[in-house]
């Protein structure tokens, strides 16, 4: 019984171990397979140049992604305090009674609509009623829509994982109640909110469906929040389904994969120094 046993366990590790495997080896290919075909294309013109339109994709990328930028700075400035306000209020102070637990079927039924429905809304109220036009500032304020209820209960799971004693410990120590969020719970659920940033962060990176009706897609370089932009997913989006130029479009996913890295190293340093001094750490 117990060489079945131990059979049984060895059979699931390799399993486990396997399916791992099988996911990073999949993602390195895609990832491979985008990096070999699009770096030959990707010079100085290609990153330092607007795109200038036409069949062949004539001209670069620097307006996508300096609006990539924009709408990253723009969307994580906005979604960030008011995703993790509405996870302390749900996980600290909110009674559990039938309207907080409807608020949180609401906000789990919204993190599984359709990006698109989001891209309707946001041209609706922010583009025509609100009048804001095809801007980053539109953009912006759509994948805020699209993106709060997803950091929301991620945020909210990550404050309900610490353990209640250390609660109890900070009260007990004459620390009021606030003074208990900010320096035990949230410090504690430091990494699974960083988790959640980030996924947040390659989402806005990433999305194009709601930023194709908001942002106008235009190719000129964005002065402000007010401006027309075309993010690097939205250009993808062009030059492979609009042009004949599929060796541009990969190396635009080439630079897109990179500013992707490079931003979660940046939120993780970030956010590793930001939870260092919530913890008192030198």
């Amino acid at each position: 019984m117990r060489l079945s046993s131990r059979v049984a366990q060895r059979i699931a590790f390799s399993l486990i171990w396997a399916s791992g495997g099988i996911a990073v080896l999949v993602l390195l290919v895609i990832i491979g397979y985008v990096v070999v075909r699009g770096l030959p294309e990707i010079n100085l013109g290609f990153l330092f140049t607007p795109p200038r339109g036409g069949l062949g994709g004539e001209g670069g990328i620097s307006s996508c992604i300096v609006s990539t930028l924009w709408i990253i700075v723009v969307t994580m400035l906005l979604l960030t305090p008011l995703g993790l306000g509405a996870a302390v209020y749900l996980a600290e102070y909110a009674p559990e009674n039938r309207v907080i637990g409807f608020i949180r079927y609401s906000v789990e039924l919204l993190a599984g609509v359709p990006s698109i429905v989001f891209g309707l809304f946001g041209y609706a109220v922010f583009v025509t009623v609100l009048s804001f036009g095809f801007s980053i500032l539109s953009g912006a304020l759509t994948l805020v829509c699209l993106l709060m209820p997803y950091l929301t209960r991620t945020a909210e799971e990550a404050m309900r994982s610490v353990p209640r004693a250390q609660r109890e410990a900070a009260l007990a120590l004459g620390a009021t109640k606030w003074q208990m969020v900010t320096r035990v719970v949230i410090p504690s659920a430091m990494p699974g909110i960083i988790t959640g940033i980030i996924l947040c962060i390659g989402r806005t990176v990433s999305e194009s469906a709601p930023l194709f009706v908001t942002m106008g897609g235009s190719s000129h370089m964005p002065d402000g929040l007010m401006s027309s932009g075309r993010t690097l997913a939205v250009h993808v989006f062009y030059l492979a389904m609009e042009t004949n130029a599929l060796e541009k479009a990969l190396a635009t996913g080439t630079v897109l994969v990179v500013l992707i890295l490079l931003t979660n190293l940046f939120t993780n340093w970030i956010s590793t120094r930001l939870q260092n001094r919530m913890m008192g750490a030198s």
